[in-house]
């Protein structure tokens, strides 16, 4: 049993190191990795923008409301 899991990890270090290796090396994965990159970037710089979009708006409706709760509790008062 011992053997054949020390087996089993040489044979896993074996083909990850050709599969790193000629993964580096090659233009098309090297360029994949580079598109992949920048479009994950842009996804999170339009994440940041929609939150920042949202707690504004969010912001506002929380000042208006407030707003409405005065004006209700003022014509309460007022009867």
């Amino acid at each position: 049993m011992a053997g054949g899991n020390f087996m089993n990890r040489v044979l896993h270090y074996v083909i990850n190191e050709l599969l790193v290796d000629r993964l580096a090396n090659s233009h098309s994965f090297q360029r994949f990795a580079v598109k992949s990159s920048k479009a994950i970037q842009e996804l999170s710089q339009k994440g940041i923008q929609k939150r920042e979009e949202l707690a504004e708006q969010l912001k506002k409706v929380s000042e208006t409301w407030k707003s409405e709760i005065g004006k209700g509790f003022r014509d309460q008062e007022r009867q």
